[in-house]
């Protein structure tokens, strides 16, 4: 039985194709070295449990999902994006795959000329061409998802990334998957609370992975943020940083709601 996450990466692929015909692999790499260097996304993210304005929230440009289907229309990815950074995000994430999420690497343009603050994109990387593709599209930071690799490449693209200058969000959904990210070296790695095999989400998930997780890592938790309790029992559990998005799209003041998603964090005793 072919799993969504297998579904996904299949259109990725013959979408990527279509791409790499329109710019050849030699100009990509071209643009990405001509591109303004990456943001520090690491320090962006980093000490979030120790931050007097609350945890480190990495929010979200995300119009539709496979779950839900269409969130937010989002008319101006760089207008919401200046939201977000108004209300104290650390990072922008910006969906890039179009089938279903209905993104696109428009987006993220738009997103990296309107904020100075690092931007994702999150996207299912499968292939050296959409590395250089996101350098030369302003990322600084890039979605490595465990489950869709095996060791070998994502050792290769893990290095691949720091070699370009970004950093890697490295995703985990069980404790081998945890072990893998920290075998290749990974820095900042997200356990997600929602599986991409099943869609299913369990936010008390994130607290029997965190155990698992090296002392050494940026900790983010991600997935199924419907409010800022949520945020608040991720925070208790020792993440650095939330990745939130349907809870900011669909919310009319999105600045405000990231406002209160960070001050709740701070109220942690349990």
């Amino acid at each position: 039985m072919v799993s969504v996450l297998d579904s996904i990466i299949h259109g990725v692929r013959e979408d990527l194709e279509q791409r790499r015909i329109a710019v050849g692999l030699e100009e990509i790499r071209a643009r990405a070295a001509a591109s303004a260097p990456a943001l520090d996304a690491h320090a962006a993210l980093s000490a979030g449990r120790a931050d007097p304005q609350g945890v480190r929230i990495i929010a979200e440009v995300k119009r539709s999902s496979p779950s839900k289907g269409e969130l937010a229309e989002i008319p101006d990815p760089g207008s919401l994006a200046r939201a977000y950074q108004s209300g104290g995000a650390s990072v922008i994430s910006v969906l890039t795959e179009g089938r279903r999420f209905n993104g696109s690497l428009a987006d993220l343009d738009a997103v990296r000329a309107a904020v100075e603050i690092p931007v994702l994109r999150k996207d299912f990387m499968v292939d050296e061409y959409q590395f250089y593709e996101a350098r030369a599209h302003g990322a600084d930071l890039v979605l490595l998802i465990v489950a869709a690799l095996d060791d070998a490449q994502l050792q290769s693209f893990l290095t691949l990334t720091h070699e370009l200058g970004m950093e890697a969000l490295v995703e985990a959904h069980t404790e081998e998957e945890i072990a893998r990210a920290a075998a290749v070296g990974a820095k900042i790695v997200g356990v997600n609370v929602r599986n991409l095999k099943t869609l299913e989400v369990d936010v008390a998930h994130y607290s029997t992975m965190a155990r698992h997780l090296p002392d050494d890592v940026v900790r983010v938790a991600e997935s199924g943020v419907t409010g800022p309790a949520v945020v608040a029992d991720y925070a208790a559990e020792g993440a650095d940083a939330v990745l939130v998005g349907e809870a900011l799209v669909r919310d009319g003041e999105p600045a405000e709601a990231l406002r209160r998603f960070r001050t709740a964090s701070l109220v942690q005793e349990h």
